[in-house]
């Protein structure tokens, strides 16, 4: 296992916890409080779900011998803001608690497995290039407010690619890193790390957290966030079971709920991020990426909400453009299989489009209305052939 690990790798894993931490975690903040979490119990959330995804990300990951990245529901966050109103914390918790256990039998039972099995490969690597889209423009965009940095990001990314490809993405990041302490738009002067005290809150049950807050938290979860970090394992390239993954993401959120762990899943975005090739050249090797952010997320969890501030001392743009760059070659591996075969093209693109636009019905994100709309798209065109 010792020689699995390498510098892309760790380098991959810290990004995944970069990009996942920066991009959401002020929603997992805005949701404590909606409930009235104080500053212990929003630590206490923080460590919850650091331990959860920590380890889950480091024993499914070798168990399996495959990176499999696990995150906290954001989706679900963000409708805990808006759903929680009248709702006590040892309600909500109560709810988590549901959530998890519905999840859990999803997953132990094969019930999700076996709709996942449905899914054709070509709409599942259209529905990762439209996830993983907006990252890859994201990169450019950047260049508006930073030009220097992300241009010079960018350029050391190439010569890397051409010259030593497996650390393009190391040297991106350590350029960028130079470039914006000399600017001063480094802000490490503001850390003060402190280890995080678990609070144990005890669950309470009713009709109004099952019917608000349970039910919509489950849907969410599976929809937005486990159908498309299971397309994303397939679309990598790996073979794994997916019943005990869910499974086991369920029962680490059982166990955890009365902490703050509202909602454990599997990863989709920042997991591309371990299973592309920039976490190492051998596929069979790139597990050690997802090892690795497991630890950079039990240090989150160590150190509880005070952690935010290593990762706000990056200037947004430089979280940008080095998530971007680490997914194009996954962008471009998806595009690739989602039109290789040309009856299925059309759908694949539907399916692209529609994940790409961002749209979001009934609470539920693009990624899910991607793959119902190609499917649809797939299903009326190959039955007009027949």
């Amino acid at each position: 296992m010792l020689k699995d690990f390498s510098l892309s790798a760790i380098i991959a894993g810290f990004v995944t916890v970069l990009v996942g931490f920066t991009s959401s975690a002020v929603i997992v903040f805005q949701a404590a409080q909606a409930l009235g979490a104080s500053a212990a119990e929003i630590a206490s959330w923080m460590w919850a779900l650091g331990m959860g995804m920590g380890l889950t990300c480091i024993v499914l990951s070798l168990r399996y011998r495959v990176p499999v990245v696990t995150a906290w529901s954001t989706p679900g966050a963000a409708m805990l803001i808006t759903s929680a109103a009248g709702v006590s914390m040892p309600e909500a918790i109560g709810a988590f608690l549901i959530s998890g256990g519905l999840i859990t039998l999803c997953g132990f039972t094969g019930w999700f497995e076996r709709a996942m099995n449905r899914i054709p490969m070509s709409i599942a690597a259209a529905m990762l290039a439209g996830v993983l889209l907006r990252f890859g423009m994201d990169v450019f965009v950047a260049m508006q407010t930073q030009f220097l940095m992300v241009f010079a990001m960018f350029c050391a990314y190439l010569v890397m690619r051409r010259v030593l490809p497996r650390y393009a993405v190391v040297a991106a990041l350590l350029l960028g890193m130079l470039i914006a302490g000399s600017q001063g738009l480094l802000r490490f002067e503001t850390v003060q790390l402190q280890l995080a005290q678990p609070v144990w809150t005890r669950p309470q049950f009713s009709i109004g957290a099952l019917i608000g807050v349970a039910l919509p938290l489950f849907v969410v979860t599976m929809a937005s966030q486990n159908v498309p970090g299971v397309a994303v394992i397939r679309a990598s390239g790996y073979t794994v079971p997916i019943s005990p993954l869910i499974g086991w993401t369920g029962a680490a959120t059982l166990i955890l709920a009365p902490f703050g762990a509202f909602a454990l899943n599997l990863a989709a975005i920042t997991a591309a991020i371990c299973m592309g090739r920039e976490a190492h050249e051998n596929p069979d090797r790139r597990y050690a990426a997802a090892v690795a952010a497991g630890g950079f997320y039990l240090l989150i969890g160590l150190f509880g909400a005070t952690v935010g501030a290593v990762f706000a001392a990056f200037p947004q743009e430089l979280v940008l453009a080095i998530a971007g760059l680490a997914l194009l070659g996954t962008i471009g591996n998806g595009l690739a299989t989602a039109l290789i075969y040309e009856k299925e093209r059309e759908p694949a693109l539907i399916t692209f489009l529609v994940t790409a636009s961002g749209i979001a019905l009934f609470g539920i994100g693009s990624a899910f209305w991607g793959l119902i709309a190609g499917g649809l798209a797939m299903v009326v065109l190959q039955s007009r052939r027949v």
